[in-house]
């Protein structure tokens, strides 16, 4: 039975071991998942920043190649109401410049390829021209037009620009600053391309890994379930042996009890007795089916320990000394140290043990009293007590029904469990023929 229930063991580890496989391929997968994401938005990120970066060190090196000569001079930029067309040339020739705006550091437009207008005008700095004139730093991003400050370039078509804005150095420190407004198509493109690459190689990248995961997944799976197989076949092989086991220790058990039977030629048949009014009583009191095998088991083999009394003993015609008398008084505790060890009878040995415990606490083994005696250990006691009375015995004759009434009558409450008593006057009642010894039921016929 423990290499049944070690094997049973095993196979609820394999089968909650491909569980917490497949657990763990999902959860993997959505970790895979999120990190393929993550990482896609990390380095996209960074394309798209560095695409920027480069786009605005182009441009502004282009416009400030092209115009430093004419606007920077004597270490500070000069205002420059209009420049020659060939300036102008230069600077549409790069083909994505849209609007270009070179600032003094107090906020004066000193010039401007478009809306030439304004130039000489002085406007608040803020935002990123600020940042660019007071931070001493380059910004740049693709942002919406914003349609009041950008209405020049809205015109033109477009919803979106590159802008950057860079400071413009002379002497080591800054004087204005260009504000530099391109088509972003070409770099939009750029990055489009570099982003599909991008997320191209992530994809597949964790496919790969996804793929490689879920192989080695499923060859753990495959490998363990074939176990589970191999262990569910030993299980069901070990549990038929054991059934067959128990049917052959049942078998032999009940032997052993036939021959405490057949030992002394008064008490044949006893055993079956004692359990078929056992059952009439238990069906009485309406014991339920787990209580009534425990029972059947435990009125069958009650006397069993009588196995390790000597014949001389058991079947002596005299009355007992009392040496002999307690050597008799062990079967009960003997009898349940012989089945205790076959799982089926396991049930059944309470009442074995406890079947010649009396209700006022004078019985043996335990001197058990009341309630402390199991009630079917109880019901078995009494069906002992009136298959004894009612059958002949070399050291008694067997008592009328009516005698045998009275002595049970007059054990309730001292000898015998009340309710007990209570359910075998109606079984008695009901079905009288249950209830008869042999002898009885020969006159009756």
């Amino acid at each position: 039975m423990l290499r049944f229930l070690d094997t049973a063991r095993a196979l609820r580890g394999v089968e909650r071991s491909v569980r917490l496989l497949h657990v763990f391929l999902g959860a993997s997968a959505a970790i895979l998942v999120a990190g393929a994401f993550v990482l896609g938005w990390v380095l996209s990120g960074a394309i798209r920043h560095q695409a920027v970066e480069d786009a605005r060190t182009s441009l502004t090196e282009y416009v400030d190649g092209v115009l430093r000569p004419d606007l920077v001079r004597q270490g500070r930029v000069a205002i420059a109401p209009g420049l020659t067309s060939r300036i102008r040339a230069q600077l549409a020739a790069r083909g994505d410049i849209v609007t270009v705006k070179v600032w003094r550091a107090d906020g004066t437009l000193a010039w401007t390829n478009r809306d030439p207008g304004r130039i000489g005008r002085r406007f608040e700095v803020d935002d990123k021209l600020g940042d660019a004139i007071a931070g001493d730093r380059a910004v740049a991003g693709i942002d919406a037009l914003d349609q009041e400050e950008n209405a020049v370039e809205a015109r033109l078509g477009f919803s979106k620009l590159l802008e950057v804005y860079t400071p413009i150095d002379a002497n080591g420190r800054v004087i204005g600053a260009y504000e530099i407004y391109a088509d972003p198509a070409r770099i939009e493109r750029f990055i489009g391309a570099r982003m599909h690459m991008l997320w191209a190689v992530v994809a597949g990248v964790f496919a790969v890994l996804s793929a490689a995961l879920a192989l080695l997944v499923r060859g753990a799976s495959s490998r363990m379930r074939r176990q589970t197989e191999v262990l569910r076949r030993r299980s069901q092989e070990l549990l038929e042996a054991y059934e067959m086991l128990e049917i052959r220790s049942l078998e032999t058990i009940e032997t052993l009890n036939a021959t405490v039977d057949a030992k002394d030629p008064y008490t044949a048949g006893h055993s079956q007795r004692v359990q078929r009014i056992a059952l009439a009583i238990a069906r009485e009191l309406g014991l339920e089916r787990r209580r009534l095998d425990a029972l059947r088991h435990g009125a069958l083999f009650h006397d069993i320990g009588k196995l390790r009394v000597p014949d001389a003993i058991l079947m002596k015609p005299a009355k007992l000394s009392p040496d002999e008398l307690d050597v008799i008084k062990r079967h009960p505790a003997d009898g349940a140290k012989i089945v205790e060890k076959l799982e089926v009878l396991r049930p059944a040995v309470p009442l074995i043990r406890h079947h010649h415990e009396r209700w006022d606490g004078a019985g043996y083994p335990d001197g058990l009293a009341a309630d402390a005696i199991p009630l079917e250990a109880a019901i078995v006691g009494l069906s002992d007590a009136w298959d004894a009375m009612t059958t002949d015995r070399p050291y008694h004759r067997a008592l009328t029904l009516e005698e045998a009434v009275e002595e049970i009558r007059a054990g309730r409450g001292s000898q015998f469990a009340p309710q007990v008593v209570d359910a075998f006057f109606a079984a008695l009642a009901h079905a009288p023929e249950e209830l008869s010894a042999p002898e009885q039921q020969a006159l009756a016929s």
